[in-house]
């Protein structure tokens, strides 16, 4: 009898925010492999905010997510059959998939699996502080930043996978690091649990006066993660030769108009201040050395990663709000099995 396979398909496209109608669960039998195959059984699916911008029908770092089509993100999970020499039954493996229980994959495929070493990492931190967003926290401070001692570091979205990585790497580089994360619970954990050194509550509607007070001599290094009124906030702050690096812009994704850009721009000229943008993908052949770094701290302990783990594949469209709405608290992964 032939496996079934549960996929998630995009629908339609959303106007602003997306909803359960713009996607569609289905059902198909899981291909025969073919020799140089693999049979992947996913565990893990991760959520993260690029997948919003996939599903709008225009120009951006990565292509549209063609319509009718299974949804695609990064996977983890276990090879339950192989026709390949390159994996075997058992070994766990990461990639960039597609939403659904079972996927057929090309063994020979450059990037399309990773072997995964499971006995110092649980299996889905590889879509989180090693994977993905560590990777991108890692070559964002360590090679556009290139922080100095003593540097006064901003990160918003600072309890998600990318902001509580980047600052595990300020910290261990000698910076000091300030979060801005929305509510108290989140603010304390950043500064109990990850390190940091200080948070601001944005719901709480005074980053202005929190930067100002925390930050008194201005900020030198910023990691957006949110865009909007917070990083025109922070541009009012900036030290001389600053250096601000654009990884998201999550407030703005579901924006059904114009999406709003920074009003203070002038502070990058005034300040003499740099600011830039950074899309992982360009710097895949990389990826093992930020990995290496980040799973040592995560095993001495320098770094925690949390995650929001939602259960069951059906439960994708409500997971996938919670990232705009500011529900997720830490990394955001759905778990598609429970073994």
């Amino acid at each position: 009898m032939s496996l079934i396979n549960h996929q998630v398909q995009l629908a339609s496209r959303p106007d602003g925010e997306p909803s359960i109608a713009n996607f569609r669960h289905v059902q198909s039998p899981v291909a025969a492999l073919q020799d140089g195959q693999v049979l992947v059984r996913n565990h893990y699916l991760s959520l993260d905010p690029y997948m919003r911008g996939r599903m709008n029908d225009a120009k951006s770092y990565a292509q549209p997510q063609p319509l009718g089509e299974v949804m695609q993100g990064g996977t983890a999970g276990e090879v339950v059959e192989s026709r390949s020499p390159k994996f075997a039954v058992g070994d766990k493996v990461v990639g960039m998939g597609v939403w659904q229980e079972y996927s057929v994959v090309d063994g020979n495929a450059v990037g399309a699996l990773r072997k995964v070493d499971t006995t110092r990492v649980p299996l889905s931190h590889y879509l989180g502080a090693v994977g993905m967003p560590g990777v991108t926290a890692w070559y964002g401070l360590v090679k556009i930043i290139a922080p100095k001692e003593g540097d006064t570091v901003v990160v918003s979205a600072a309890t998600g996978a990318v902001g509580s990585a980047f600052a595990a790497l300020a910290k261990a580089r000698g910076c000091r690091v300030v979060g801005i994360a929305g509510g108290p619970e989140k603010c304390a954990y950043t500064v109990g649990e990850l390190g940091f050194d200080a948070c601001i509550d944005y719901k709480a509607g005074q980053v202005k006066e929190g930067l100002r007070e925390l930050c008194p001599k201005g900020v030198d290094v910023y990691f957006d993660n949110v865009g909007g009124d917070i990083l025109d906030t922070v541009l009012t702050r900036i030290t001389r030769g600053a250096r601000i690096v654009i990884c998201g812009a999550i407030s703005q994704y579901n924006a059904t108009g114009a999406v709003q850009g920074p009003k203070n721009y002038l502070s990058l000229l005034v300040n003499r201040a740099r600011m830039e943008g950074i899309v992982v993908f360009d710097y895949a052949d990389r990826y093992h050395l930020a990995v290496t770094e980040m799973a040592g701290y995560l095993k001495d302990g320098r770094m925690k990663s949390k995650e929001d783990v939602v259960q069951g594949l059906e439960k994708f469209p409500d997971a996938l709000l919670k990232l705009f709405n500011g529900e997720n608290f830490g990394k955001l992964v759905l778990q598609v099995t429970k073994d």
